[in-house]
């Protein structure tokens, strides 16, 4: 399989990327810069790229499989207007699978399903800006033809895998408080060979 990554860099990405080459698949790093890239091997492409470019992503999308997107809000606007650029490149190559790493904050709250969590007394961050990018590009991928699934991870601090998550499609786990960065890359990573979560918000915890 041929999958780039999006946000290869990034504590989710670049485990992902990892483990797609452990697995002997071909994989294209989509990156802003190298530096922080230390993976050589013979089924790595690394693109270097801006994720607000068109030309840029149209280039990188050609050719591939599928597509992981673990871009970060970059304290910007970066997953909100990089989302229609994906989608678009998507649907002009004819590419339908995408699984992106979105926040527990746009998982349905559990105190009023009509809301999202980061909406509800649920949700204990105080500032929403990142949930708010988040739910704009989770509203595009929505609102597309093609076959997503959205990675909900709530707080993930860095570590490795540990095996042992919960799962629940559209709501955070009950009582999940946590959840690794190698666990959401390894979740994350098996949906490209998963189907039954097409289409959906899955919210990951401990």
């Amino acid at each position: 399989m041929k999958i780039l990554v999006l946000g290869a860099t990034g504590r989710v990405g670049y485990r992902v990327v990892k483990l797609a080459l452990k697995d002997g698949h071909k994989v294209t790093a989509f990156v802003r810069e190298t530096s922080r890239l230390n993976i050589s091997h013979p089924n790595l492409s690394v693109f270097i790229g801006n994720a607000l470019k068109k030309g840029d992503i149209l280039s990188a999308v050609k050719g591939q499989d599928a597509v992981i997107s673990a871009l970060s809000t970059d304290r910007g606007e970066t997953l909100s207007k990089s989302a229609p650029l994906i989608i678009e490149a998507m649907k002009k190559e004819g590419l339908k699978r995408i699984i992106t790493i979105g926040t527990a904050g746009i998982l349905n709250s559990r105190e009023n399903p009509d809301i999202y969590r980061y909406q509800s007394s649920e949700s204990k961050r105080s500032l929403t800006r990142a949930s708010e990018e988040h739910k704009k590009a989770f509203e595009y991928l929505y609102n597309s033809n093609l076959n997503w699934t959205v990675i909900c991870p709530t707080y993930m601090p860095d570590g490795n895998a540990e095996g042992r998550f919960r799962i629940e499609a559209n709501f955070l786990p009950k009582g999940g408080e946590k959840i690794t960065a190698g666990d959401t890359a390894e979740f994350a990573y098996s949906q490209l060979f998963d189907d039954s979560h097409i289409k959906q918000r899955i919210g990951i915890a401990y």
